[in-house]
């Protein structure tokens, strides 16, 4: 016996997967760009990056009101569990999105996407794109006055940390050398109780090629593990 039924009333937006910091395909950081051409409700958009189970979904929109130019554009950044404030690699795939797909002129000046975290730069230089970020250093975190928190750490990564530093979004832990952030297999319900997005871990690099190591856990925002962090660079970079 046949069934019919009505389609649901849909409005279908555009949806592109990018793979961000890679040159390969399915490498690097995948983010998902949902571009907008009227405001949603959080929930929604909540809904689509639970569906996308990327570590994170951009949603872009054609800023509006009188001061508004050609390359400003509206961005909010979700997890599958929740918005955060700053997110590197979907800002980065974003801009290609926009660029490639014909949204926006890359010869006409800089896209300025209006967020959470204020006005980002997107450029375009030599078939790269480059994002002016801000810098967010983190305060020195005093073992004697915070030793919970120094065993916390301890206890959800497995390896002592050599110095924990704390911003507005994260907590900065230096370990003792690259191989021991390599090898770390954490906790990660216990890294979730830690009270901050997410927990970037670093150590000087043992290759001279580079200047540091890092990896980056947030399970509190539903991410285990992000491969590549754009955002945690803004702490990473003023601290080393």
């Amino acid at each position: 016996m046949g069934h019919t039924g009505r389609v649901p009333n849909v409005d279908p937006r555009p949806l592109y997967v990018v793979d961000a910091f890679t040159s390969e395909p399915f490498g690097g950081n995948p983010a998902a760009i949902c571009l907008l051409d009227e405001a949603r409700d959080d929930a929604w958009m909540r809904s689509v990056a639970a569906e996308m189970r990327h570590s994170e979904t951009a949603f872009l929109r054609a800023a509006a009101g009188p001061a508004s130019l050609p390359g400003d554009w509206a961005l909010r950044w979700f997890t599958p569990a929740t918005e955060v404030d700053l997110c590197g690699h979907a800002t980065l795939a974003a801009a290609h999105v926009l660029w490639t797909e014909g949204y926006a002129d890359p010869d006409t000046g800089p896209l300025r996407f209006h967020t959470r975290s204020g006005v980002l730069t997107a450029r375009p230089v030599g078939g790269r794109v480059q994002l002016d970020f801000p810098a967010l250093p983190g305060t020195v975190v005093d073992p004697r006055t915070e030793r919970g928190l120094h065993g916390a750490l301890a206890i959800a990564l497995g390896a002592q940390p050599l110095a924990v530093a704390r911003n507005s979004h994260d907590l900065l832990v230096e370990l003792t050398d690259a191989r021991t952030v390599r090898g770390l297999a954490p906790d990660l319900a216990a890294v979730a109780g830690i009270d901050t997005r997410g927990i970037v871990v670093t150590a000087t690099s043992d290759d001279p090629a580079f200047d540091f190591v890092s990896r980056f856990f947030a399970p509190r925002v539903g991410v285990d593990e992000d491969p590549v962090t754009g955002s945690a660079h803004c702490a990473l970079a003023p601290y080393w």
